[in-house]
């Protein structure tokens, strides 16, 4: 069968005109699909990352690659979507495709991904044999762990987007290949069997909806999107004044000895923002590094939480915005710089954004957010003999706004994933859950306080665990902006006769455990102005102790809340 890589009205053809009703309930539609998409791959998964964590994206794009709908899942995923796109329509003859080649793809130099661990699946979508769009999943797989990380052929099997199905058809040797090099080899082909399907599932809804509208009606509707959001975003950073704007910040984290020293420079010139890094130090031995699309991915997310949330997330919203960055830099790096951190130094970036805004977007910004904070234990399960990887991204402050308290035990801005509930911990890793809280006074101080971070400690059962514990912030704490406090910083509490940490790694003899404490979120605002009614609240609470009401929001020494024992 020949394929005809055209869609109605393109190629020289005018596309159709299309009513702003009708742009506006296709557009619509092809949100919902992609948020379907996601929810497909969340009930279908097999592991605890994906189906309890939610750690997975969904997009929709049109022929050309650019994006039709992204749902609201993790914002960093985009850069590897973005990435896999580009790759494929750059090197594939699009008159070789057919329906139901769907190709995968992880490798962060190749197109494939941001990380190795996030597995990313794209098909193109066929209606009546013309290329009309493509659906594209991600998730990320709890493997490839116990690993070097000095660089990225030590961090797991890269693979370039290659095709996994041809014609609908499962290429088993490339299947084997993968599974070959991953550790829990039953969840990873039950996690990609769930991806699969929720591509198929976006291929039959976008089949649905050219059906009913017409392929030619829908590509013009896309364009529509696209040019509306654009117009919008334009719109959106034409009201924040024409000027220069920078933010410098100390950067640390537990991969690394030294601190990295980090600039922003922000130019806003008329319906136009860009984004220069022109100080980032060099890509290092350890996997914080960036490549160019996390960093766009985190950028765009900044600037639609700025310019308007409600933006549609499509590459109509990315077309006003320009990111540079030294090329060989920690946040454009080139192979085989490692990477599995990067969500390590995204975060820090967001922060750093809005700071560099807060002077003229006071009522838009957040006080500096909890960093990447890893925990990880796998070995041997006692009970079914098999590997096991227990991995998780940890929650913790987020930071106060103008007029809200920041929330507390959270996921924040890039990663946005949930947290492990403990019954499914538990029930599917040989390990105990000793304390789940939320650590008191931990919150930057503030007329709005910064978010309570968490505290999750872990004990390993009836076996030897290697360990991956910590991240960012232990030692330069979440920011407070004018005159906020810091929230308190991140730390890995060592049960005693626990060898010390080289970086993350280390190990846990069977019945020993390991604490995590991310770090709390900045406050904003003179402590002193905060409410005393929400001072007397967070003390009833137990969000702040009675010397924090005391020293630091001023509470009168007599209140009467103080002395009820």
């Amino acid at each position: 069968m020949s394929i005809n890589p055209c869609i109605p009205g393109v190629s020289g053809r005018a596309l159709p005109e299309v009513d702003p009703i009708t742009v506006e309930v296709i557009g619509s539609a092809l949100a919902t699909i992609a948020e379907e998409m996601g929810k497909a791959v969340i009930r279908a998964a097999f592991s605890t990352n994906i189906k309890e964590r939610h750690d997975c994206s969904t997009a929709l794009f049109d022929r050309d690659g650019r994006t039709l709908a992204l749902a609201e899942h993790i914002p960093i995923h985009l850069g590897s979507l973005l990435g896999i796109t580009e790759y494929v329509l750059a090197n594939t003859d699009l008159a070789t495709l057919r329906p139901g080649d769907i190709f995968i793809g992880n490798d962060a130099y190749t197109g494939g991904g941001t990380h190795l661990n996030d597995f990313v699946l794209m098909e193109p979508v066929f209606y009546q044999e013309q290329l009309v769009g493509w659906v594209a999943n991600l998730a990320h797989h709890s493997d490839f762990v116990d690993r070097g990380h000095a660089h990225i052929f030590q961090e797991g099997l890269r693979i370039p987007p290659v095709r996994l199905y041809r014609q609908g058809v499962l290429q088993d040797d490339v299947l084997q290949l993968i599974l070959l090099n991953c550790q829990v080899p039953r969840e990873r082909v039950n996690d990609l069997r769930a991806q699969t399907a929720a591509s198929r599932l976006g291929v039959e809804r976008f089949h649905s909806l050219c059906d009913k509208y017409g392929a030619g009606v829908v590509a013009a509707a896309g364009q529509a999107i696209l040019d509306y959001t654009e117009r919008r975003a334009r719109a959106g950073i034409a009201a924040i004044p024409d000027g220069n704007y920078s933010f410098r910040h100390d950067f640390d984290t537990n991969l690394i000895a030294e601190t990295l020293d980090l600039t922003v420079n922000i130019e806003v010139r008329n319906d136009e923002i860009f984004f220069t890094f022109p100080y980032a130090p060099s890509q290092v031995r350890a996997p914080i590094n960036m490549v160019f699309t996390a960093l766009l991915a985190t950028v765009y997310y900044a600037v639609k939480v700025l310019v308007d949330p409600e933006i549609p997330a499509n590459a109509g919203f990315h077309r006003p915005i320009h990111v540079s960055a030294p090329l060989g830099s920690i946040l454009n790096a080139t192979a085989p710089a490692a990477v599995y951190s990067r969500t390590d130094l995204a975060p820090r970036l967001v922060d750093m954004i809005f700071a560099a805004f807060a002077p003229t977007l006071p009522d838009r910004v957040a006080a500096a957010s909890t960093g990447g904070m890893l925990l990880t234990t796998s070995g041997m399960h006692p009970r079914t003999g098999r590997f096991y990887v227990y991995n998780e991204m940890h929650g913790g402050g987020m930071g106060a706004r103008a007029d809200k308290d920041g929330l507390d035990g959270v996921q924040v801005n890039i990663t946005n994933t949930a947290n492990m509930p403990i019954e499914a911990l538990e029930s599917e890793h040989p390990v105990m859950v000793e304390r789940y809280e939320l650590v008191q006074d931990s919150g930057g101080p503030g007329e709005y306080r910064g978010g309570m971070t968490l505290r999750r400690r872990v004990r390993v059962l009836d076996h030897t665990a290697t360990l991956s514990a910590g991240g960012t912030n232990h030692r330069i704490p979440p920011f407070g902006l004018f005159g906020g406090l810091a929230g308190i910083p991140a730390r890995v509490e060592l049960a005693p006769g626990i060898a010390p940490l080289v970086g993350r790694a280390g190990i846990l003899a069977a019945g020993q455990s390991v604490g995590i404490v991310p770090a709390a979120g900045g406050g904003y605002g003179d402590p002193r102005r905060r409410c005393r009614d929400r001072v007397r609240r967070d003390l009833r609470e137990e969000r702040i102790s009675r010397q924090a009401a005391v020293d630091i929001y001023g509470l009168d020494p007599a209140d009467p809340l103080l002395h009820d024992d």
